[in-house]
């Protein structure tokens, strides 16, 4: 579908045209929720803004090839809200470790889009 297409296009360009920061290391404790460890470097994309008022949240994977793969979707009951992110170069266990890792809290859910889908 073109609109398809073009979303990730759009994903794209936002990516091309500001940096990702990398503000949590892989295997680096959330920092309000110390037994949460992510899978993956993750942060966000600078000049942007997401539902929580914050830049857009990445993973980023161990890819050489920083493409992107896929986005989750999360509903999040903590803050009443929901968001994207966004992730880039990540492998097949990649893309597991951080989808149940989105799914491993209480308050939040999430649903995974990949690009070919």
């Amino acid at each position: 579908m073109e609109y398809d297409n073009m979303f990730w296009e759009y994903m794209e360009k936002l990516l091309n045209e500001n940096e990702v920061v990398i503000d949590r290391p892989r295997s680096s404790s959330h920092p309000k929720f110390c037994d949460k460890i992510y899978p993956t470097d993750y942060g966000y994309v600078k000049n942007t803004k997401s539902m929580d008022g914050a830049g857009i949240d990445v993973f980023v994977g161990t890819k050489i090839k920083k493409n992107i793969d896929a986005i989750l979707c999360n509903i999040d009951l903590y803050r009443n809200n929901s968001e994207i992110k966004i992730l880039i170069g990540c492998t097949e266990d990649e893309k597991n470790e951080i989808y149940n890792f989105m799914n491993n809290w209480e308050t939040m859910k999430a649903i995974m889009i990949g690009r070919g889908n």
